[in-house]
């Protein structure tokens, strides 16, 4: 189970900022043992209650610079209070999670879990939260972790007793499972500890100026142990928080008052004492965990203030939006004109078609066969990321088509090793605009196209691409590039663009010493047949409007193409590397490519605003088995990759 702690001071003249502060840190590592998965705290200096977590590991969450900035400025004005004489408070608890319910990679997840005026940390798995959601309809849900039920109760009884005992007696009673909790009301003026398990035990020192409390007691007695910390606290004992009981740690003079917590929970019939009666002025609750939903975003499109070269208007409405411009595609009648030079007249083939199994190809092919009446011969370069929802999808089409399906297999162990190495040097040095490299060995698909058009004679290749709807600039953006336009087409990125692209991998490749390994001719290569190769594909929604509900109603209902179990988009499910860079994107820029393309959706009227931003929520849900996936086909620790992306610097 998680580990919980925290501690409250007094007012000692053996206590400086410094020591302060080890005491913090020593207790977060020694709580570490308990869950490695993420790691939170929670700051009262009686003014504010200033909260700060994120996933991955305690030495990564000590490091985060935001740390710093909470601990100091609390323990700042903690010690400039004592040496003016003036009342002061600090008091703060931690966190080191085992994850249960909830990802935590999900922010809201994480705990401290902040909810109608209160921050608590829970250790334990509450089994009836679902029964309690529904036993309190006035309760809105608003994340996945079952910590959120506990203190919403906690609250909402709180609120109509203002007595933090009988509240307390009350949230036990309904509760089924464990629950160890440490709690902060932004009106009360005392730390709550509760525990129906006696996995909560809480030290004092003798002179009565310090209270700090843990899940387990050797946490406390090593804590005691490390060099320092005993002899500025003087004689100390620890107690445990037997099952059924919890305590109130008064904030300003550590008074404690220890009560039942389970048992009888009558009304009750008078206010409680006033040393822990809800104070005159709340407490600011800040959370200074910014995420992806914090982010200032566009007012007609959903893009955040992150994307590359954002602007906003005094309106509120950004650079993209407004240099738009609505997509006009050549028609019908001009891709009639231009394949008809190529069509055989005996039925032999007469178009190569290039086919991932993707929704575009997919309709792609179906389009070229039955409504141009042409007799295409589907093409596929494995490169080793195709999946295999991708592979069965493909079969549907050709099978059902009579079409030919030709395949090109890379040395797949060889190009999985490569990513494996490219993903491991990325991970050294996370820098957003590099993460296309995991791509980079995809792009030999172009060669194999003409190398295939030789072989069979067949001139006419098209692609199903160029639908600017999925336009997504901001991969160059991240690597400084201002993107002209080129038709949706990697080929067709201006001259200048190309070199300014070299030259930008060029340079990380001197900043990171891991990208040289045996990928880098293969990754040459495909810039080689990307940006040098003349291109002379025919690229399919250069000339057909782009309809998504078309195109999915008619390859689900004509062929009973298969869609992903994972998530409710219908896009990029057949690469197995999309919810991989999607997943860092949202994490490190606070977007992904969906609302890049949900964002084009809002500017062709295809969507409003308020439809683009729920789709975006269901689509930016980490694609856990898909990740897995990745991971165990590329060959990494998906765990650890996971932990070095949550704790790389964010754009936010």
């Amino acid at each position: 189970m998680c580990g919980i702690f925290g501690v409250v001071y007094g007012r000692d003249p053996a206590f400086d900022a410094p020591f302060a502060g080890s005491v913090v840190e020593t207790l977060f590592r020694c709580s570490e043992a308990r869950g490695r998965e993420a790691a939170g705290l929670a700051v009262h200096d009686g003014r504010t209650i200033n909260v700060l977590k994120q996933a991955g590991s305690v030495d990564q969450f000590l490091a985060n610079p935001k740390y710093a900035e909470v601990m100091d400025a609390a323990l700042t004005s903690w010690s400039r209070a004592h040496h003016d004489g003036q009342p002061a408070t600090l008091a703060i608890t931690g966190h080191s999670r085992l994850v249960t319910n909830g990802a935590q990679t999900e922010g809201d997840n994480n705990q401290p879990v902040i909810a109608r005026g209160s921050v608590m940390i829970h250790n334990g798995i509450i089994v009836n939260d679902a029964r309690l959601w529904e036993a309190h309809p006035d309760l809105q849900r608003s994340t996945e972790v079952d910590t959120e039920v506990l203190v919403k109760v906690l609250r909402k009884h709180f609120d109509a007793s203002k007595d933090v005992v009988w509240a307390t007696r009350q949230t036990f009673a309904e509760i089924e499972g464990a629950a160890s909790v440490a709690c902060f009301l932004d009106d009360v003026s005392s730390l709550l500890l509760a525990t129906n398990t006696g996995s909560l035990f809480y030290v004092t020192n003798e002179r009565k100026t310090l209270c700090a409390f843990a899940s387990e007691r050797f946490i406390l007695q090593r804590m005691l142990d490390t060099a320092g910390i005993s002899d500025r606290l003087g004689k100390c004992e620890i107690h445990q928080l037997h099952a059924g009981s919890g305590l109130l740690v008064g904030l300003q003079d550590l008074g404690l008052e220890s009560f039942n917590s389970l048992g009888s929970v009558p009304a009750p019939t008078a206010a409680p004492a006033a040393k822990f009666s809800a104070v005159d002025s709340r407490c600011a609750i800040i959370d200074h965990t910014k995420t992806g939903k914090n982010l200032r975003r566009c007012k007609k499109c959903i893009l955040p203030e992150t994307y590359p070269f954002m602007e906003f208007d005094s309106d509120g409405i950004c650079s993209y939006c407004r240099k738009w411009k609505t997509i006009a595609v050549k028609g019908e009648e001009a891709l009639l004109r231009k394949v008809e030079p190529y069509r055989s007249k005996d039925g032999s083939p007469d178009v190569i078609l290039a086919f991932s199994g993707g929704r575009d190809s997919a309709y792609g092919l179906h389009y070229v066969k039955k409504n141009l009446g042409m007799n295409p011969v589907a093409f596929t370069y494995d490169w080793g990321l195709v999946t295999d929802l991708a592979r069965r999808n493909q079969a549907r089409l050709c099978g059902k088509l009579g079409v030919e399906h030709i395949l090109r297999s890379a040395d797949i162990p060889t190009k999985r090793r490569y990513v494996r190495k490219n993903v491991e040097a990325w991970l050294k040095k996370p820098e957003l605009g590099m993460v296309t490299l995991f791509t980079a060995g995809d792009k030999q698909f172009y060669k194999y196209a003409r190398e295939l058009r030789q072989e069979t004679g067949i001139k006419l290749v098209i692609f199903c691409t160029g639908n600017m709807i999925e336009d997504t600039p901001y991969k160059t953006g991240l690597c400084g590039i201002r993107e002209k336009d080129h038709g949706m087409t990697l080929t067709g990125l201006h001259q200048a663009d190309e070199f300014r692209l070299l030259w930008y991998y060029f340079k990380n490749y001197l900043k990171n010493p891991g990208y040289w390994n045996e990928s880098l001719k293969d990754t040459l290569d495909a810039y080689y047949q990307t940006f040098v190769v003349k291109d002379d594909f025919l690229y399919l929604f250069h000339y057909l409007k782009w309809d998504e509900r078309t195109i999915v109603d008619t390859i689900r209902n004509e062929y009973d193409w298969e869609v992903a179990t994972d998530t409710t988009t219908t896009w990029r499910i057949g690469d197995g590397t999309a919810p991989f860079y999607n997943y860092i994107y949202m994490t490190m820029a606070g977007f992904s490519e969906d609302e890049v393309m949900l964002s084009n959706m809002i500017r062709e009227g295809v969507l409003t605003r308020d439809e683009a931003m729920k789709k975006a929520a269901e689509f930016n849900h980490p694609r856990w088995p898909s990740l897995r996936e990745y991971a165990q086909i590329v060959g990494f620790n998906l765990e650890e990759a996971i932990q070095k992306i949550n704790a790389a610097p964010k754009l936010y």
